[in-house]
């Protein structure tokens, strides 16, 4: 299952630079993960300073 990425993100792009499959890009609001691009590591999740990413 894809990495979510919820309103707790403060856009300070972490997430972004260390994804692999460049799954993730700046939203409206904040920071999106394109479900059918991301390869499920779980790197973002590791870098998120507020918590934002989980497993969806």
């Amino acid at each position: 299952m894809a990495y979510v990425i919820n309103d707790e993100c403060v856009s300070c792009g972490a997430c972004e630079a260390q994804c692999p499959a460049g799954a993730i890009s700046q939203g409206t609001d904040h920071y999106e993960i394109n479900a059918d691009v991301c390869v499920e590591c779980g790197a973002c999740e590791a870098q998120c300073p507020t918590g934002a990413i989980s497993q969806g």
